[in-house]
């Protein structure tokens, strides 16, 4: 198999980390691959990096022509005889090249949103377009979304996110965080990861805490991350008075090692596609709280991995929370159930070779 990947995305989140576990992972099991991404990006720094055969160029619209003749002279030049596309602008682009070229080069499109397309005819077309064999779903969630929209069902499957054991190795408390922000080691440390955007639902978080501040007056609670309503939920912080329970710790690059000294992660995000910020919790040996929702059932097994909440209910959140900190058995259970079930179904071997023999399959039935 002679294999293109494509993303225009030009962020770094778990999408872009999982193109790179793919490369690596393919990259002696597989007869060639080659990579499209755009310039200055990390994962462009990364394929660079680590001698990727890697196209980069600069992306400036949607139908960018230099795109779509990079992508129609890739395809030609090094044979490729499938396109896994990773994000959306890149599935417009590789559909006008292929509408533009003489061979159809089958297409399958690697799907990680949770995003109704029923309301865009054009878009619609695109995810119909008959060279667009397989459309890989990384949970349950994202298919039952996408479905009223597609005719063929038989192009849906599911590979789900992954994360690397490696980047995880630290399973106990550091006491990283406790020393930088000056507080006592005793303090529990009750922590949520992600961008500020609406579907997080930091409003349930902050709700959640108004409701735990007087119970867990030994705890603090960390907000980790940026993104566009980070102004808006530190206003209605201070609005509810918890400026000294709410920490904003910012965009960190030490995740690995600052997870283990959460004693608890609360997930409160509510159109969630899997949650790959769990599975860092798992291999972190952290408890979960996460909302009953989306994608994140597939992920959290709800009373054996980790409890799941009702959606937009602070008060279902805040009684889970308790509950686990106030029963170091159950806590247990949960972190040894938790490690195990990333273990077996989410790591990046067992994803990527999920992913390989996926591709060589939908290969071999269109070649």
């Amino acid at each position: 198999m002679r294999l293109l990947q494509i993303t225009a995305s030009s962020v770094w989140r778990g999408h872009e980390q999982q193109i790179v576990y793919y490369y690596d992972a393919f990259d002696s099991k597989i007869e060639h691959q080659v990579l499209i991404c755009p310039t200055e990006t990390k994962l462009a720094e990364i394929a660079v990096s680590k001698n990727y055969n890697v196209h980069a160029l600069p992306l400036k619209s949607e139908y960018s022509r230099r795109w779509i003749k990079k992508i129609i002279q890739v395809i030609k030049n090094e044979k490729i005889d499938l396109v896994l596309i990773h994000n959306s602008t890149a599935h417009t682009l590789c559909v006008i090249a292929s509408l533009l070229s003489i061979k159809k080069t089958p297409l399958v499109f690697f799907r990680t949103l949770i995003k109704d397309i029923a309301t865009n005819p054009l878009r619609k077309w695109k995810y119909n377009y008959k060279h667009l064999v397989k459309l890989i779903c990384v949970s349950q969630a994202v298919i039952d979304v996408l479905g009223p929209s597609i005719k063929d069902h038989s192009r849906f499957t599911i590979v789900g996110s992954a994360t690397n054991l490696d980047d995880f190795k630290r399973t106990s408390k550091s006491y990283k965080l406790h020393d930088e922000l000056g507080l006592p080691r005793t303090t529990q440390l009750i922590a949520n990861i992600s961008a500020f955007v609406p579907f997080k639902d930091h409003y349930t978080f902050i709700k959640t805490v108004n409701i735990l501040k007087d119970k867990l007056p030994n705890a603090k609670f960390l907000l980790i991350g940026t993104g566009k309503m980070e102004d808006e939920i530190k206003a209605f912080t201070k609005e509810l008075g918890l400026e000294n329970h709410i920490l904003f710790l910012g965009f960190r690059n030490d995740i690995s090692e600052i997870f283990a000294d959460f004693d608890l992660f609360l997930f409160t995000s509510k159109l969630e596609p899997t949650g790959g910020v769990l599975l860092e919790a798992y291999a972190s040996h952290v408890p979960i709280v996460a909302t009953n929702a989306a994608g994140i059932p597939e992920v959290v097994n709800h009373n054996q991995t980790g409890l799941l909440c009702e959606k937009e209910n602070p008060e279902s959140f805040a009684e889970a929370v308790l509950t686990v900190l106030e029963n170091k058995e159950l806590k247990e259970k949960f972190i040894k159930n938790g490690f195990k079930h990333l273990k077996e179904n989410f790591t990046k071997e067992v994803i990527t070779e999920k992913m390989r023999e996926e591709l060589l399959k939908i290969h071999k039935n269109h070649s």
